[in-house]
């Protein structure tokens, strides 16, 4: 016969364990309202990581959690090329006319390459890159 292996909870590693837990209740996440507390709380453990077993131990269970939530979800899908300035116009706050004043580009390219009927040039893509302030050489992927 085999026997479990013990697994308890000493001291002051079970009390910071138990405090957490009593503070964000280890629990199936199934919406996206308990994805956002469970990450937050994440970025709190993260910051305490090192710190204390009870930590590092709440830490690994609520990212597993996090984990099974994320892996059921439909994947994302791959935005397109005019999606991201049309993304960057809507977090920037400014218009296609703003656009194309400060970065020199015409209106009617900046309509195309919006609408999709006509790829970036390598010109286009510095100037952008440049007015937004990201790295031109970065895959539209990683912003």
């Amino acid at each position: 016969m085999t026997t479990a292996p013990r697994f308890s909870l000493r001291g002051k590693c079970r009390d910071s364990n138990l405090e957490l837990v009593e503070a964000f209740p280890l629990a199936s996440i199934r919406s996206e309202e308990r994805l956002a507390a469970a990450q937050a709380v994440l970025d709190r453990l993260i910051a305490r990581a090192g710190t204390d077993k009870g930590v590092d131990m709440c830490l690994d269970a609520l990212s597993d959690l996090v984990m099974v939530y994320e892996d059921e979800r439909p994947p994302i899908l791959p935005s397109s090329d005019a999606d991201l300035p049309r993304h960057f116009l809507e977090a920037k706050g400014v218009t296609q006319a703003d656009l194309c004043r400060a970065t020199g580009v015409a209106k009617s390219t900046v309509s195309e390459v919006l609408n999709g009927k006509r790829p970036f040039s390598r010109l286009m893509i510095r100037k952008l890159a440049n007015y937004f302030q990201v790295d031109p050489n970065i895959p539209a992927a990683n912003y």
